[in-house]
């Protein structure tokens, strides 16, 4: 049993699979205005080091389409007190946390110093929420994810790194395709080839790699905190812009996707992304559902999951 929602190795493919079916009947109840609040009278704080429009929009008002309420706190954990001092004081106070940090390390503590759940709204290294997102946008448009193929043109961030664990536990294909020297780093590539529930794979070949492709996906060159990197990054990755040659190498009835925010002229070109092999906007709209669905999941086990919790930190101390 899961009780936080980090990173997709700490789920079964049964769990993800739950995951996507329920944001699924949540976005029909949503769609034909039938209320359902099972986070009547609980808070979630919501912890944001980050700039954000769908994650912050789509969790603060799902967590008020639930019944619940949320408290939104900016700051840049560890600074003004330790990430542990935060988690164990809002475990007093609130039923669930929500962060978006830098660090993925400053997740793994406060998942493991607090007892309520902990999602993971984005790391440096990790982003789950986008990726079931996108998963229940692209069965919308594909059916089953099975025998699938994805097609990552760009950086092996922390999207494509999600992406690759998601493979690990659903019979879907992902191919990253980028310039030397941005591969997904070894321990995730690793973990997704030896559970691989689909195939994973690098390639540097723009051809190659697009052959065959249901679902062509691209994210910035250059993700916050990397700034100082930008010049460089832009004249690695300028030859694995996507536009409509590079869709061209895909299936003919590819579909295009993009977490935004998009970097246009750059990453991709109008064209494509206004174009109507274009599924961006279903993504971002799914992400409210997606989320609604782990927050759900999570805090329905109340006692249950926080007992679990506190027995895995006694067992790691002893």
């Amino acid at each position: 049993m899961y009780t936080d929602l980090i990173s997709f190795q700490d789920l079964t493919a049964e769990e993800v699979m739950d995951l996507l079916s329920f944001a699924d009947e949540l976005k029909r109840l949503q769609r034909h205005h039938r209320p359902f609040q099972p986070l009547l009278g609980q808070t979630i704080a919501m912890i944001f080091e980050k700039p954000s429009l769908r994650t912050r929009v789509t969790f603060e008002v799902g967590i008020m389409q639930l019944g619940g309420h949320a408290v939104m706190l900016e700051t840049r954990l560890g600074e003004r007190e330790s990430v542990s001092d935060v988690a164990r004081n809002l475990d007093r106070w609130v039923d669930g946390i929500v962060a978006r940090t830098f660090s993925h390390d400053v997740l793994t503590e406060m998942a493991a110093c607090a007892d309520i759940p902990v999602i993971n709204a984005l790391s440096d290294r990790l982003h789950p929420c986008q990726i079931l997102a996108d998963a229940q946008a692209l069965r919308e448009h594909k059916g089953e994810l099975s025998n699938l193929k994805l097609a990552f043109v760009g950086d092996g961030n922390n999207v494509c790194a999600s992406w690759f664990e998601f493979a690990a536990h659903v019979p879907i294909s992902v191919t990253l395709i980028c310039p030397p020297g941005y591969e997904v780093e070894p321990e995730i590539r690793s973990f997704a080839e030896q559970h691989a529930g689909g195939r994973v794979q690098v390639t540097h070949d723009l051809e190659e790699g697009l052959k065959d492709a249901d679902a062509v996906y691209t994210d910035v060159w250059t993700s916050m905190g990397q700034e100082k990197e930008k010049a460089k990054r832009e004249k690695a990755f300028a030859p694995y812009q996507v536009n409509a040659r590079v869709m061209a190498l895909a299936k003919k009835d590819a579909v295009f996707m993009h977490c935004l925010p998009a970097k246009r002229g750059l990453e991709v070109t109008d064209d494509v992304l206004d174009g109507p092999q274009s599924i961006v906007l279903d993504q971002a709209e799914n992400r409210l559902h997606a989320q609604k669905a782990v927050m759900v999941r999570l805090m329905e086990r109340g006692k249950d999951g926080m007992c679990v919790k506190r027995r895995a930190r006694m067992s790691n101390k002893s």
